[in-house]
């Protein structure tokens, strides 16, 4: 009695099985979610308790755009751990896995994983709800939906118009980070933020020495399946540039 069959019964995490969804879905159909007003209503009692007690100015720098089942923010939180960090996903039965995900690492890991946590949002429509302008300092796009078809191409989650509100919300040296195993998509991304003004190549050096580069493939279930077939990946990693 009073065992949870959706957690594991011996880490206490949730088991993924429960909370799979279809892999994508449609971001321009409205869904019913709480969307904050503005920046300033972000609950972040709700989702830093914490480490709000100790500093109730800290704002959140990190933005998983499409956070799936969470392993990038779980494998960021000990490397950043002064950093607060969101993933932001779509299809609810995945930010609730993600959301019980990091209540066990809480609680199993006391004094960890406090930094890390997820919304369920539609980031196409409403990033400038969530962060303030040159607030972030990273945001990811990982695996995102490829809309292969061109009428839906309007549906990608990089596009020229998505990157003026990127740009508004990254600080200046803010980098954004994106990885598909879509060539397609790769160059689609890449040429998006080429052409962009307000975004910048990063050197090979540069590249080597960041260590978060490394976890784009390592971290989330996507690239690990990508690594299991054989496949490729594309990746375009840009900074936000100081000219405009």
């Amino acid at each position: 009695m009073g065992e949870n069959p959706t957690h594991n019964k011996k880490t206490g995490l949730p088991r993924k099985r429960f909370y799979r969804a279809r892999a994508h879905s449609n971001p321009l159909s409205d869904s019913h979610f709480p969307i904050p007003i503005s920046p300033s209503e972000v609950d972040y009692c709700l989702h830093y308790p914490e480490l709000v007690k100790v500093d109730a100015s800290k704002k959140i720098q990190f933005a998983d755009v499409g956070c799936g089942f969470g392993g990038l923010l779980i494998a960021l939180a000990p490397l950043f751990p002064d950093n607060l960090m969101i993933g932001m996903e779509l299809r609810d039965k995945v930010t609730e896995y993600v959301k019980e995900r990091i209540l066990g690492l809480r609680t199993t890991n006391p004094g960890q994983y406090q930094n890390i946590s997820v919304v369920r949002t539609n980031s196409m429509k409403y990033i400038p709800n969530y962060f303030g302008k040159g607030q972030l300092k990273k945001m990811f796009f990982l695996f995102p939906d490829p809309h292969f078809k061109e009428k839906n191409h309007r549906r990608r989650v990089i596009s020229p118009f998505l990157l003026d509100e990127y740009a508004y919300v990254l600080a200046v040296g803010g980098i954004i980070y994106t990885i598909t195993d879509v060539e397609e998509l790769g160059e689609w991304m890449k040429s998006c933020l080429e052409e962009h003004p307000m975004f910048e190549t990063l050197t090979n050096e540069e590249l080597e020495a960041d260590p978060v580069v490394k976890l784009l493939t390592s971290a989330t279930e996507e690239g690990q399946k990508v690594a299991r077939n054989g496949g490729q990946t594309f990746q375009a990693i840009y900074r936000r540039s100081a000219t405009h």
